[in-house]
């Protein structure tokens, strides 16, 4: 719950510039999930409603930020920041991971998280902390001189952990459709 809650204030954070709080407020909530499930394992308190809500609190906060970060890097290079496509592409994977997921497990399979989605969160992670360190050293303005201009190690860190979220993003996507199908091809059998 408290990952929820650290969602919405990273949501009311960052259309309102205040990128640095976003950022912390991010950095918590991502935290939260590795937190909560070496918790639920170390002390075998996996749940139903743990099982329902991690993935669904993990998809809000990923989503949202990525929807409000296409928002507000609307005026960055289209090579350099998060255009709306991307978070169309990041949403439209977690929608149909989840769909896929809830009609195999409501089938009797076992459709648990693979390395591809793990790796996947950790460069939308990465990515979203990067925009975000971005967005506040240069405020609104990507072309800030100055003071306010974002270093170039920064920059590339945000395109190249951009390119990966959106690529691991389509790869495990297609992971879990291939093993969707063949877990719905041998239950026709």
């Amino acid at each position: 719950m408290a990952r929820l809650f650290l969602a919405i204030l990273v949501f009311v954070f960052l259309p309102l510039g205040m990128y640095q709080a976003a950022m912390v407020g991010f950095i918590v909530a991502a935290g939260t999930d590795w937190i909560d499930g070496w918790w639920a394992r170390k002390y075998d308190q996996v749940t139903q409603l743990g099982r329902m809500l991690d993935p669904f609190c993990d998809k809000f906060l990923i989503c949202g930020t990525f929807v409000l970060l296409s928002v507000e890097m609307r005026e960055y290079p289209w090579y350099a920041s998060v255009a709306g496509w991307m978070a169309v592409v990041i949403v439209a994977r977690e929608l149909l991971v989840t769909a896929i997921r809830s009609f195999i497990e409501n089938s009797g399979g076992d459709f648990s998280a693979k390395m591809a989605g793990k790796l996947k969160m950790w460069f939308q992670c990465i990515a979203a902390v990067a925009c975000l360190v971005a967005l506040s050293m240069a405020g609104r303005d990507p072309l800030a001189e100055g003071v306010d201009a974002v270093p170039t190690w920064l920059n590339l860190t945000m395109i190249i952990s951009i390119w990966l979220a959106v690529l691991s993003t389509l790869y495990s996507g297609f992971q879990y459709v291939v093993t969707a199908a063949k877990s719905i091809d041998l239950a026709a059998r």
